[in-house]
């Protein structure tokens, strides 16, 4: 089975009061993650200061040692509110995400400005731990219940 995935952060943060407003302040936040089993899924929110944008993932199963990024698209139609876009992103991690921390940080990069989030300083963390399956016992009769009774 997959990785079970912790976020060690609230995973809805575009649910949060004043998310609207943190977009705006700060260019590019992010609004979402799930884990699932081909890995992690997520949405980033960015302010649409110009046509032609690139919206990346940073990220890193080993403290920074290494990295990778990932590109996220653009998720038509845009937000109600006319002044943001959605960009949606997978992170592939399978097996390699058990047991070791998941760091990302996003990044947005529009008319020659770049712009990150990063949690404020502290990168958005997940905790990896390997799914344990249920122990399987001994199989049982389903008659192994029943009385019999003889007359």
């Amino acid at each position: 089975p997959p990785p079970l995935l912790e976020p060690l952060f609230p995973p809805q943060p575009g649910a949060s009061p004043g998310f609207a407003e943190r977009v705006r302040q700060h260019k590019v936040r992010l609004e979402w993650v799930r884990a699932e089993p081909v890995g992690l899924r997520g949405a980033v929110r960015v302010l649409n200061l110009a046509y032609e944008k690139v919206v990346s993932v940073r990220y890193t199963l080993n403290g920074w040692a290494s990295c990778a990024e990932a590109a996220a698209t653009y998720q038509p139609p845009g937000p109600a509110d006319g002044i943001t876009d959605r960009f949606a992103f997978l992170l592939p991690l399978g097996a390699a995400a058990a047991d070791t921390t998941l760091e990302f940080a996003v990044r947005y990069r529009v008319a020659g400005a770049e712009y990150w989030d990063n949690n404020e300083g502290k990168n958005y963390r997940l905790r990896g731990r390997q799914r344990v399956l249920p122990a399987a016992g001994p199989p049982q009769d389903p008659d192994s219940s029943a009385w019999i009774h003889f007359i």
